[in-house]
């Protein structure tokens, strides 16, 4: 009987578009008290406060049964929200803190790091209130009720863990963006390049295309953290780019080594974040 609900859950979640986020307003809908639209800003937060309580009891509800198919869709239906809203990124933050969500902690701790300006949770009485106003879009919440409020200037306050968790995560991943940048990715060299007097134009045009394109402003521009975001860019160069001197085979390898370094990250993005020490290299 468990099984067969979740099943129906989980197929009733997975329609497109999912039925529990028709709560969700339009893009820009936020004011903040006082202004025009005050009433209808209202609506939209109760919408979103309606369907942050929908996400938080379905994850919970898959994480207790184990029920892998809706863990899968909540974590995709997440993703997909906390791109567009900081809150939700700080909603999926606390959720993979409390259920140990490695799949979805990583990419939402980047998420809050490069998106939002964080403040450390603090009690808030009502004189504070007065001198620094909450504005009506701080109505998502993490699962233990603290942290997950905008102020009126759209900063985000979180939990003193959560703030450690992202300055370690800064720290982790600027450092390994030094190292990266320093000298570009191994790849193994074709037989034919070896043979040949391709080996050495071969090298020395990578080490060259590195060491231009991670200078280049298109990367430079993003944050010092976005470690994924600066390596899609020069992924990007790389295909535009005329390798004159490289091998075919090895034009291949080096673009794979680009690759495989993204994937590398994404999949350990959670440990950049983890506060026990690890994941120094």
């Amino acid at each position: 009987m468990e099984s067969w609900a979740l099943d129906a859950i989980q197929v009733y979640v997975n329609q497109l578009p999912s039925p529990i986020l028709n709560f969700i307003p339009p893009p820009h809908a936020y004011t903040f008290p006082g202004t025009e639209q005050q009433s209808s800003t209202w609506q939209s937060n109760n919408g979103q406060k309606e369907t942050a309580d929908h996400l938080t009891r379905l994850v919970r509800l898959a994480h207790l049964c184990q029920h892998e198919k809706l863990m899968a869709t909540m974590i995709s239906l997440l993703r997909q929200l906390m791109s567009s809203s900081v809150q939700y990124a700080y909603l999926a933050m606390s959720l993979s803190d409390e259920l140990g969500l490695r799949s979805l902690r990583g990419a939402a701790y980047l998420e809050v790091m490069q998106k939002a300006v964080v403040l450390k949770k603090a009690k808030v009485d009502v004189f504070s209130q007065v001198l620094s106003p909450i504005s009506s879009t701080s109505l998502i919440q993490g699962p233990s009720g603290e942290g997950g409020a905008l102020d009126s200037d759209g900063r985000l306050f979180i939990t003193k863990e959560q703030q450690l968790r992202v300055l370690a995560g800064f720290y982790r991943l600027s450092s390994l963006w030094d190292k990266l940048r320093a000298s570009p990715p191994h790849f193994e060299h074709s037989h034919s390049c070896g043979a040949s007097f391709y080996h050495q134009g071969c090298t020395q045009s990578w080490v060259e295309f590195w060491k231009e394109k991670t200078r280049s402003d298109s990367v430079m521009n993003l944050g010092l953290a976005d470690i994924i975001g600066r390596l899609k860019i020069l992924q990007k160069d790389y295909d535009r780019w005329n390798a004159t001197y490289m091998h075919n085979e090895c034009r291949s390898n080096a673009k794979k080594s680009i690759g495989d370094i993204i994937k590398r990250v994404e999949n350990t993005l959670s440990d950049f974040f983890d506060d026990s020490g690890g994941c120094e290299d």
